[in-house]
């Protein structure tokens, strides 16, 4: 494969904006993976399924009062409080409908950090952006026919819709609605262009806003060029604390139980909860996992996973100590008593669980080690506060190691791009569509960030790249 040049690339994104205002630096090459590397991501991939497949049996369990362990007493009423609360009831409601037992995110994405230890599973996102600008990506520094880069031959844009077209199998063609949210309009453009690349295949697949929807009958459409056209399967592309803001919310609900129209991903708020990663940390649940997860999968996600707790405020009894970081060596005995910690002990981070605007991207994440003792007991009290409702994970801060990828300096006026190598640090995004009950590797974002940025994410200062299989010979 070789290189791509400063001006094909800036040509490229001229002309086809996947972002909205938003611009990141070019690098002429793919991210490079091992063909290891490949081999862990497809495992992670099965292992992050099988994580959301023991999820739902905990939390409805939990929800019903049930015993969690095949042969020995186990109830734990409070996964499920921690998991509703602050949920509108009509939600909670839905998501432990019968009819939604055995329904899970028809993608899924990882957000893993490479550090010198091997990844780091820091989030598992159902309801990810990103989807069209890696397919574009793929196609751009892959071609259609580059089997070395992940997700060639369009396989980003095909498992998509396999994923879709699998919730009504007996409607042959099915129409698929993408409602994107005025919240998450940045990603409008890069789902348009999705669903124009599979409308050139025959596939009606159209992005829309939620207000282009309307119901007739029991049912949902949209106008076609002036004619209405029944919507099969909705796929949302927003997070659910954003579902009270949708004006047909109500009409999709009594379309969904009225089985005229399918949604993906599914509306269980459980499964949107970073607090779950912290659910499988948790000392009460151990047994549980154990039994409701491979043993490949169980060791992987214990490989994966930072240690990560929920910081639930209830008092404790005089003597008791918190499941939590230690601080001066000690076990705290109230969250307040991470305000003293130092800062190698403050390699922590805090970040709200869901249901809520700053749970997406970086805008709730606080590093520790990376603010002042003030901002640091601000962002505890802030977590405390919201506990009622909104309740924090507790993360341990793994660090991403430095590596180096070529990218481009920006081009001076009048002279010629050049590529030098740059150090960075890594967050690799691979992208998994459960089609057929298997989670499909179908492509990966690679974002490089500088050195200096602790928390990594999409940014003007990072590039942003899909991913290529180096040769084993």
């Amino acid at each position: 494969m070789s290189d791509l040049s400063y001006a094909t690339l800036a040509a490229a994104f001229a002309e086809q904006a996947l972002f909205e205002d938003k611009t990141w630096q070019l690098s002429p090459q793919a991210w490079p993976l091992t063909p290891e590397q490949a081999g862990e991501l497809e495992r992670i991939g099965a292992a992050c399924l099988e994580f959301h497949q023991a999820l739902e049996t905990l939390y409805l369990r939990s929800a019903a009062g049930k015993n969690l362990l095949r042969n020995k007493p186990l109830l734990a009423p409070w996964v499920a409080d921690y998991l509703d609360r602050g949920k509108p009831e009509a939600l909670v409601r839905h998501a432990r409908e019968a009819r939604n037992r055995g329904a899970f995110p028809t993608v899924l994405r990882p957000d893993l950090l490479l550090t010198e230890e091997g990844f780091a599973l820091t989030e598992l996102d159902s309801v990810p952006g990103g989807i069209g600008l890696t397919a574009y990506l793929n196609r751009l520094y892959g071609g259609d026919t580059d089997p070395a880069v992940l997700g060639h031959g369009g396989a980003m844009v095909e498992n998509f819709h396999l994923s879709l077209a699998g919730l009504r199998p007996e409607v042959r063609n099915p129409l698929v609605a993408i409602l994107v949210s005025e919240e998450a309009a940045t990603y409008r453009p890069e789902m348009r262009w999705l669903a124009e690349q599979l409308q050139r295949t025959g596939r009606r697949v159209f992005c829309m806003r939620p207000e282009d929807v309307f119901p007739l009958g029991g049912e949902l459409f949209f106008d076609v060029e002036g004619t209405p056209e029944k919507i099969d399967i909705i796929y949302r592309f927003f997070e659910l604390f954003d579902w009270p803001n949708l004006r047909i919310a109500p009409e999709i609900l009594e379309a969904w139980q009225g089985g005229a129209v399918a949604l993906a991903p599914p509306m269980r708020h459980f499964q949107e909860e970073k607090l779950a990663l912290a659910l499988f940390h948790h000392h009460l649940l151990a047994e549980f996992w154990a039994e409701t997860v491979s043993a490949r999968g169980l060791k992987l996600l214990r490989q994966l996973i930072p240690q990560s707790w929920i910081m639930d405020p209830a008092p404790l009894p005089p003597g008791a100590v918190l499941d939590g970081p230690r601080v001066g060596g000690r076990l705290p005995n109230d969250w307040r008593d991470l305000a003293s910690a130092s800062q190698k002990e403050r390699d922590l981070i805090i970040k709200i669980s869901g249901f809520h605007e700053t749970a997406w991207g970086a805008r709730s994440v606080l590093l520790g080690s990376d603010c002042s003792r003030e901002e640091w007991q601000e962002g505890i009290e802030q977590a405390l506060r919201l506990a009622p409702t909104n309740l924090h994970v507790l993360q341990e801060y793994r660090k991403p190691k430095r590596v180096q990828h070529a990218v481009y300096a920006r081009p001076a006026d009048g002279q010629p791009a050049r590529a030098e190598l740059k150090a960075g640090r890594l967050r690799l995004c691979p992208y998994f569509f459960v089609v057929g009950g298997q989670a499909r590797l179908s492509g990966a974002l690679a974002t490089f960030c500088p050195p200096d940025k602790k928390i990594i994410h999409g940014m003007t200062d990072a590039a942003l790249l899909p991913c290529r299989v180096l040769s084993l010979t």
